[in-house]
């Protein structure tokens, strides 16, 4: 691993995990996380989960998946120009999705609805609820005993009423602190990654147009640049070279605006990060551009009639699963029945979350569609 700074977080400063382990041989702390995120059931489930268009919808738009793969490239890259500890990065940009619903925002926010009189729910605390405790895989203990850094940099946000619960990994936001720059990078890498691939996989589908994008200054600055450089390619290729040109751009300038902060700080070790301002960050030039192409993918591609009608079947099957199994606790299988005597409703949400897309709609058509031979 190349050389850290005083304030990044390594092995060796590390709060460590929940249960004590024995180091691991070959590799760090954040190595041993970040592998044990690979092999979880919950990674692979990520496969099958989509970000806007539902997993039957097209075999090249991004899932749940390769949006974590493209945050993990995106924040090494930016974790290495910052002399920051990429094992870290990567392990919390694969985790950070664990949680989430099927169908994207759509079945998050129907489950949320659903669970409202019951604490609610949090994709982000999910996450967290899937490494700490519902992962089983070891003998010693629930979950995946990752250590506190990427537990912390999992959780992005959390209620207040949650952070209470959550002991050493909710104090930040009880004290209004900062989690480690690793974990705020990732959040810069995952605003990159799906800002961009919604602009790719949105003019892939056809409901949006160049044309319309050609009205917004980050891509219109970099289609240019791509048209000029090679006057001969159109379609998909001028697309590639536009977008990539577009996410050169913002990790350059994370990285440049970041690095300026950071020097304005003075930082010295992981305590001066917690108590600074957060500072991991575009210039506000770049800020403005991300929330004007931001602006434009909620009213144009999220708010398309054809995605709205496919989140308000995500929203119906979800709700639907929800109350059916609320209803009659048997429905559900037998693991989460006997989860449920404990909370049942928190058994079903885990049930819910932890489906792919495809698995939520086979669920529903089991439970309320009766096939003639």
């Amino acid at each position: 691993m190349h050389n850290l700074t005083s304030y990044a977080v390594s092995s060796t400063n590390s709060r460590g995990r929940r249960i004590q382990e024995e180091s691991p041989l070959g590799r760090t702390e954040f190595q041993r996380d970040r592998d044990r995120i690979i092999h979880s059931t919950a990674f692979r489930r990520l496969e099958y989960k989509t970000q806007v268009f539902v997993n039957h919808e097209g075999d090249l738009f991004r899932t749940r998946l390769t949006h974590s793969l493209e945050v993990a490239q995106i924040g090494r890259s930016v974790a290495r120009n910052l002399c920051l500890n990429e094992d870290l990065v990567e392990a919390i940009a694969l985790a950070h999705d664990l949680g989430h619903t099927p169908f994207g925002h759509a079945g998050q926010d129907a489950l949320n609805q659903c669970m409202k009189d019951y604490g609610g729910f949090e994709h982000n605390l999910q996450s967290l609820r899937v490494v700490d405790t519902l992962e089983e895989r070891y003998g010693n203990f629930h979950g995946l005993n990752l250590c506190f850094e990427t537990r912390a940099g999992i959780l992005k946000h959390c209620s207040k009423k949650n952070a209470e619960k959550l002991g050493d990994v909710g104090e930040r936001f009880l004290m209004n602190q900062r989690p480690s720059l690793e974990a705020q990078l990732v959040n810069l890498a995952d605003e990159i990654a799906y800002n961009n691939h919604d602009v790719d996989d949105g003019l892939r589908s056809g409901l949006i147009t160049q044309e319309q994008l050609e009205n917004i200054d980050l891509f219109s600055r970099h289609l240019a640049i791509a048209k000029k450089n090679y006057p001969e390619i159109s379609g998909r290729r001028l697309i590639h070279e536009t977008v990539r040109r577009m996410i050169n751009t913002l990790v350059a300038d994370l990285i440049q605006q970041s690095t300026l902060n950071i020097a304005h700080a003075k930082l010295s070790d992981l305590t001066s990060v917690m108590i600074a301002p957060s500072l991991i960050n575009f210039s506000e030039k770049i800020k403005q551009e991300q929330q004007e192409l931001k602006k434009f993918l909620n009213d144009y591609l999220y708010r398309h009639h054809q995605v709205m009608r496919m989140s308000h079947k995500a929203r119906h099957t979800v709700e639907k699963l929800f109350h059916a199994f609320s209803s009659n606790v048997q429905l559900l299988p037998p693991k989460y029945q006997i989860r449920s005597h404990q909370d049942k409703n928190q058994a079903i949400a885990d049930y819910i979350a932890g489906m792919t897309d495809r698995y939520a709609i086979r669920e529903y058509q089991r439970l309320f569609v009766i096939e003639e031979n």
